[in-house]
């Protein structure tokens, strides 16, 4: 995957990430479950960031053997 298209692609798990915090809609909603309904927001931050992580340092290129690539 070219730099600029894993640039591209973080920015958008990012905001998506966002939108799904921001939104009313969950699958645990903290209306009714009050704290408790705050992990599945943490849980989709955590993917997120580490999804992130990985398109923008190549990890998982450089853990199957293969070299990333730069472009």
């Amino acid at each position: 995957m070219s730099r600029n298209r894993a640039i591209i692609s973080a920015i958008l798990v990012a905001a998506g990430a966002l939108v799904y915090g921001i939104s009313p809609v969950d699958i645990i909603p903290e209306l009714l479950t009050g704290p408790l309904g705050l992990i599945d927001d943490l849980a989709v931050f955590g993917t997120a960031g580490l999804a992130i992580y990985k398109l923008l340092t190549g990890r998982d290129a450089t853990k199957r053997g293969e070299s990333p690539q730069q472009n």
